[in-house]
């Protein structure tokens, strides 16, 4: 069999990168974009619209972290998830009381089926948590579904 041809072929970059990332080095091909001179909303508007405008919101307002996730707080968030699909608190959501009895009963039955196969690998505060949370979810589900 012939061998086939390799074919070259150009990768052009056609991004747009500003003149600050340009002389940051980010941009190694300067030949081929013409570089824009950077615009100036502010001149343009007239002197009443610079003194109206409100400054822009702070930065700092991020979102606060997640709490750390292990074993102990994914079991108490399975919980939570059990309990509200029990009715026994309010679903954050809708900030009402729902019950929905299968999904309940799906839920207690993965923090079973994590009890089983965690069996001999969690500290006894984890086995103590697990076991009791178990046992308490269990008893509201036949309470509610009986």
């Amino acid at each position: 069999m012939p061998e086939e041809e390799k074919k070259e072929f150009v990768v052009n970059d056609r991004r747009f990168f500003s003149q600050q990332n340009t002389e940051a080095g980010e941009n190694t091909d300067e030949g081929a974009r013409k570089k824009e001179p950077p615009v100036d909303a502010e001149k343009n508007k007239p002197a009443e619209e610079k003194q109206d405008r409100k400054p822009k919101p702070d930065k700092a307002k991020r979102p606060t972290p997640l709490p750390v996730v292990d074993f102990a707080t994914f079991i108490l968030s399975l919980n939570s998830s059990a309990l509200v699909q029990l009715g026994v608190i309010e679903d954050p959501g809708t900030k009402s009381k729902q019950k929905n009895l299968p999904i309940a009963k799906q839920t207690i039955d993965i923090i079973g089926m994590l009890e089983e196969k965690t069996r001999g690998n969690l500290t006894r505060e984890e086995e103590n948590i697990l076991t009791n949370l178990l046992h308490d979810l269990r008893m509201l589900y036949v309470r509610e579904s009986g």
